[in-house]
């Protein structure tokens, strides 16, 4: 139930019948949502850019907050600062750059063909995490960016999470995951006694997202055949030659 949008969110704010898909339908603020129920530990609430509007400066903010979404009448304009300052709020603002928090004695990253994204003791396969654009003619000039996963955080098509693990003092913290890559312990020291629901804000330049539902178990079949493709073609455009059927083709074209 918590991977989607709760009832109660900016008034900016469009959902669709399944309140998978968040739209804010004019201006660039009061764009805030909440995840329906409070995140388990663990849990990843993981949502993907579908639609950007030029014009506007800044970009997603995603987050958690211990205030039930239930109480908020009204609804903040802003998740930064209104619905920080009201307290047991964490947000952070993605960028297109320097999203990725320095930890000292951080371990080194998992190599880019291991299929699990581990924080701690969340293991999440990581291939509903990536986010990557559709293959197009010139596909070929950006090879290396589809190889190593790389998307700008901030362009369409690119996933966002925001998850908790809990510490040994009591307390929580709480990662940031874009297209897969860990961005590290944004914020420390959050209560777990309180029940914590996701904040997306869906401000300025970013217009519309979808809620990606994510699956905690072994990496599927279709899973395994597209990484041992993704390892002897050269590009993406090259899989339309081989011989496979055609939906697999789309799947591992990322389509």
């Amino acid at each position: 139930m918590a991977a989607r949008f709760h009832r109660v969110h900016g008034t900016n704010i469009r959902l669709d019948g399944a309140r998978m898909r968040a739209t804010r339908v004019e201006s660039f603020g009061h764009g805030l949502c909440f995840s329906q129920e409070p995140l388990a530990p663990g849990e990843l609430f993981l949502v993907q850019i579908e639609e950007k509007e030029r014009g506007w400066c800044g970009h997603l903010r995603v987050g958690l907050t211990a205030l039930d979404p239930q109480r908020l009448q009204p609804v903040p304009e802003y998740s930064l600062p209104d619905l920080v300052n009201m307290g047991d709020t964490w947000v952070f603002a993605i960028t297109r750059n320097h999203n990725r928090v320095a930890v000292d004695g951080e371990e080194a990253r998992a190599p880019p063909g291991d299929p699990f994204l581990c924080i701690e003791r969340v293991r999440i396969p990581r291939d509903v995490l990536v986010g990557r654009s559709r293959p197009g003619r010139y596909s070929h000039i950006l090879d290396e960016l589809y190889r190593t996963n790389v998307l700008p955080p901030t362009a369409r098509r690119s996933r966002i999470g925001v998850l908790y693990t809990p510490q040994p003092d009591g307390t929580a913290d709480m990662h940031i995951i874009i297209n897969g890559e860990d961005m590290g312990p944004s914020a420390r020291q959050l209560p777990t006694a309180r029940p914590l629901y996701a904040v997306v804000d869906v401000f300025a330049s970013t217009k519309s997202v979808r809620v990606i539902p994510v699956d905690y178990g072994l990496p599927s079949l279709q899973t395994l055949c597209r990484l041992v493709i993704e390892k002897h073609i050269v590009h993406r455009l090259a899989i339309d030659g081989l011989d496979l059927p055609p939906l697999l083709k789309s799947f591992c074209k990322h389509e």
